[in-house]
């Protein structure tokens, strides 16, 4: 399948990405939220859980796998890639090796990994990956985000995508302006501005086919702590008018991160972003915590739970893969019929 092949399957209509490539530290996060510690095989099932639920290919098209779950296999014995690849899902792994501090320029991150970066791809696809992700992170704050953090993320995103697609594997490229902070919407979008525009110059230097890329970006948003009220429509316009400015047309589709977002608040900005009028993009979703918290919820690590913590995933995709068409509606979600 070539690189296009993939990336338009990734955002088929109706359909976007499970994120399920949690680092062992934010796992032990979530799991000690619901009481579990966070042992092999505790994350092992809770990820069968989640990857096996039957029907879940109807709204998920791939999910991001970390490098634990690409290796693992499940209770019956089938890798977890050829599990999903059996029943029409997609493959893909997180191939960063999570952010480190910007030296000199304080409160800063860069993301490491680039080392042994190409002979990692090329294991991952022996393992049976079609995709793969790399994760850039970028706060608003006084003086920040620099010039500085926003090159050097963009040049490591830049080098993963190259090396991504000349192992045949689609980057998906994910330069995230975290929500956290108190920073107008306005700001949001200027910053988001700044940082696509320098993302796609690397990405031409680098000679990085773009039709065999997916942009997974922030939404633009006013900061957690700002106290400035918008309404899903806001945020659509906002966001859409970004990206016109900047993410060429030939990339297939974006894929959006939830963030710090709820899981209906996440929905509903997808929504209302696909209802506005037709964009030359597929606009997807990418879903990490917007898709699994009500399942983690739901299961409680209790084995007669696990039918409804799967019937919780499969309501949330349902609901992202309506968005998709822009024909989500409040009404259709549980505390709506409560």
């Amino acid at each position: 399948m070539s690189l296009y092949a993939t990336a338009t399957a990734l955002v088929a209509p109706g359909k976007g990405i499970l994120a399920a490539d949690e680092s062992h530290p934010t796992m032990a996060k979530r799991l000690a939220r619901i009481g579990l510690d966070s042992t092999e095989a505790v994350r092992r099932d809770y990820r069968e859980l989640l990857l096996g639920t039957p029907g879940l290919d109807e709204h998920v098209s791939g999910v991001i796998l970390f490098d634990e779950t690409v290796r693992q296999t499940w209770r019956s014995g089938t890798p977890v890639p050829a599990a999903l690849l059996d029943r029409g899902i997609i493959p893909g792994v997180k191939v960063d090796a999570g952010l480190t501090p910007l030296p000199r320029f304080p409160d800063e991150d860069v993301t490491q990994g680039l080392d042994h970066l190409y002979e990692r791809l090329a294991e991952y696809v022996t393992l049976g990956a079609r995709f793969a992700k790399w994760r850039g992170v970028i706060r608003i704050g006084a003086g920040r985000p620099t010039a500085a953090c926003i090159e050097a993320n963009a040049h490591a995103l830049a080098r993963y995508a190259a090396a991504a697609q000349e192992q045949g594997l689609v980057p998906v490229v994910e330069p995230e302006v975290l929500m956290d902070g108190n920073h107008s919407l306005e700001q949001c979008a200027a910053v988001t501005t700044v940082v696509l525009r320098t993302v796609y110059d690397h990405l031409a230097r680098y000679r990085v086919d773009l039709s065999g890329t997916l942009l997974k970006p922030n939404m633009v948003l006013p900061g957690t702590t700002s106290g400035q009220q918008v309404d899903d429509e806001d945020i659509a316009a906002a966001t859409l008018g970004v990206l016109r400015d900047t993410v060429p047309v030939s990339v297939p589709g974006i894929v959006f991160l939830s963030g710090g977002q709820t899981p209906e608040q996440a929905t509903a900005r997808l929504d209302a972003l696909n209802r506005a009028p037709a964009q030359p993009w597929q606009l997807s979703f990418s879903f990490g915590r917007a898709l699994q918290a009500p399942v983690l919820d739901t299961w409680a690590g209790l084995e007669e739970n696990r039918g409804a913590a799967r019937s919780a995933l499969l309501h949330r995709a349902r609901m992202n893969g309506l968005a998709r068409r822009g024909r989500w509606a409040a009404d259709l979600e549980p505390h709506a019929a409560a």
